[in-house]
């Protein structure tokens, strides 16, 4: 009995371990402003016709099940402009870092009736499952700078659970598959439909192909049994299976024209973003320009800058200035 409450701590602690991972908060910075980001541009770009179900009548209102369980008004007029801009804004202040929690929690309960509002007239898109949970985990984490380099536990629960919502909403879009349309959605003329009413001239040569669509639709449902694959591999193939999962969308989006845009912010989550930086290497390259241009440029006689950079600082409560490395020099590689 012993060795059974041994072993079944070990199995917990092990979970537990790989649960909170701990990540650089510089990465779970630049998600997060990636993310809020998203959601100024998703209300602008990818779902502004969202705002038209002002317009419809309330009878045609049948809400999700979340949505009679809590319950959530029927949309109005005025529900639906308040969520709109109050979204918008409040999305923008929280890309900045500012007021993590209050501001993220916000956005969070803001998007997901705005979420509920969208999807409870007939259509519910499953592409949004990964980015909602993102945007419920991201307000835990508290205070992330960009540019601090200090591992945060809590910084990588927040991404595990982004990924583990990334990867079930492929394994689970299998399941779904399988369970409404039998063996027979592999063999059927699932793809042929799509192409028929949203393909492009890429998808009508491939459909040309004898028994090509059937054969992808095959591998379709293989990569969506297999994605949970993702977390097992070594490290080094990590990031090549996670290139395949965006290189799928891609086809996806050059075939039958759907984007899954939202699922494809939350699968950043796998991706060293800190590396990234890009206010670190704009500000590097005004400074350089500034001083080729008249002589003064922000680099001290030594070669090296003497201001800290807003998103290259270190970690939060450093003393004193930090150097940044010499104009031309590569930005170390973060672990």
């Amino acid at each position: 009995m012993a060795g059974v409450v041994s072993a079944a701590r070990r199995i917990g602690a092990a979970v537990s371990g790989w649960l909170t991972e701990p990540v650089p908060r510089s990465r779970v910075a630049a998600f997060r402003t990636l993310v809020y980001l998203f959601v100024a541009a998703d209300l602008l770009v990818f779902t502004p016709w969202v705002r038209d179900k002002a317009n419809i009548s309330g009878e045609l209102y049948q809400p999700l099940f979340v949505g009679r369980l809590l319950p959530l008004p029927t949309p109005t007029p005025l529900l639906v402009t308040v969520l709109f801009w109050a979204l918008l804004l409040l999305s923008l202040a929280a890309a900045t870092g500012r007021a993590p929690r209050l501001l993220g929690w916000a956005v969070f309960a803001l998007y997901f009736e705005w979420m509920v509002v969208a999807m409870s007239y007939g259509k519910v898109d499953h592409d949004r499952f990964g980015f909602l949970v993102a945007l419920a985990v991201l307000p835990t984490v508290g205070r992330a700078r960009h540019g601090d380099h200090t591992r945060s536990e809590a910084a990588g629960w927040a991404l595990r659970v982004t990924q583990i919502a990334v990867v079930c909403t492929y394994f689970l879009a299998a399941w779904a598959k399988l369970r409404f349309g039998g063996p027979e959605w592999m063999t059927g003329s699932v793809l042929a439909r799509a192409i028929i009413r949203r393909g492009t001239e890429l998808a009508d040569l491939i459909a040309q192909v004898p028994y090509l669509l059937i054969a992808a639709q095959v591998g379709i449902i293989a990569f969506e049994l297999l994605s949970p694959l993702v977390f097992v591999v070594p490290p080094r193939w990590r990031q090549a299976v996670v290139a395949f999962f965006y290189s799928f969308h891609l086809v996806t989006i050059a075939t039958i024209t759907i984007s899954f845009a939202p699922h494809l912010v939350a699968m950043t989550s796998f991706l060293p973003l800190e590396r990234l930086r890009p206010l670190a290497r704009l500000r590097r390259l005004t400074r350089r320009s500034g001083g080729n241009g008249n002589g003064n440029g922000a680099e001290s006689g030594n070669g090296v800058s003497s201001d800290r950079s807003l998103d290259g600082g270190g970690a939060q409560g450093a003393a004193g200035p930090v150097p940044t490395e010499p104009p031309g020099a590569r930005s170390p590689a973060v672990p």
